[in-house]
This record gives C-alpha cells, structure tokens and sequence, in this order.
C-alpha cells in the first residue's frame, strides 16, 4: 500500500500534544498537512482516536468527504469538503484529548486515508466501524501519533 506523509507543524510525530488542542485547553484541533495522496483518490478521510481510553478506541475527530486535492487543515478548522461527524463526546467535530487525571500519556492516532470510492457511515460511526468499512476502499493511508496527558 503507498504512503502519504502526514505531518503537523504543531508536533513531531510521538510527541506531546500542545494543551491548547486538549478539551480543557482551548479544544482545537491541531493544523495537518499531507501530500503523496494517490491519484485515484476518490476522497480522503480523517480519523483521529485513542486506543488507550479502554476496550474500544475513542473516537476524537472523523472527517470524511474531503478533496483529494485538499493538501491539509489549519490550525481549528476543518479540511476542504470535509464533513465532521459526532466524537466519543456526543459534539460533532473535533474532541480534544481529556485522558483521566495521573493515567500514563494516552496515544492519539492521526490517520488519513486515500480512498477509491465515497465511504457511506452510520448515522453515530465507532471508530471500529470506520476501521471495519475503510477495509475494501483504502488505496494509501498515512499515520502520525501525538500522546497527552493530565
């Protein structure tokens, strides 16, 4: 599978995230950019979860939609013809990191996936039935890790 580069100017891949993108310091997402996205990209989705928060990942920001041609996000906003969908929070759009008090650093995994055709969600998508239904459409995808803590 190729790769496309994902990369932040706001944090190095497996470093601590600023607190002004956390729930409780400001909960705004953190500005991404990409490149090396296929060419048969029909669309791009953005996935953004915890996998230390329990049985399940935590669903932080799921952007799918977005044009192929987007090259990125700033700093609080939403990329090119991006729809935002409901976190593990309950709000729609980006849900900072708010890990329990004294826990180790929880991982957010930021992954963008080039896909070959639209992928249609539930009405409230898990991160699992992303992960399930990314399956058969991913044609490249690309991974950066920010851990945070309280």
């Amino acid at each position: 599978m190729a790769g496309i580069m994902l990369r932040s100017t706001a944090f190095n891949d497996h470093d601590m995230l600023p607190s002004r993108f956390s729930k409780e310091g400001g909960n705004v997402s953190p500005p991404l950019e990409w490149e090396r996205v296929p060419e048969s990209a029909a669309e791009l989705v953005l996935l953004v979860e915890d996998p230390d928060a329990g049985r399940t990942p935590f669903l932080h920001w799921l952007v799918t939609g977005i044009a192929p041609s987007a090259g990125g996000a700033p700093e609080g906003g939403v990329p090119l013809d991006g729809r935002e969908w409901p976190n593990g929070f309950g709000t729609t759009g980006w849900g900072g990191p708010h890990p329990p008090r004294g826990d180790d650093p929880h991982r957010y995994f930021f992954r963008l996936y080039a896909l070959d055709r639209p992928l249609k969600l539930p009405e409230t998508p898990r991160a699992d039935e992303v992960h399930r239904l990314l399956v058969e459409r991913d044609v490249a995808s690309g991974t950066m890790v920010g851990t945070y803590s309280r």
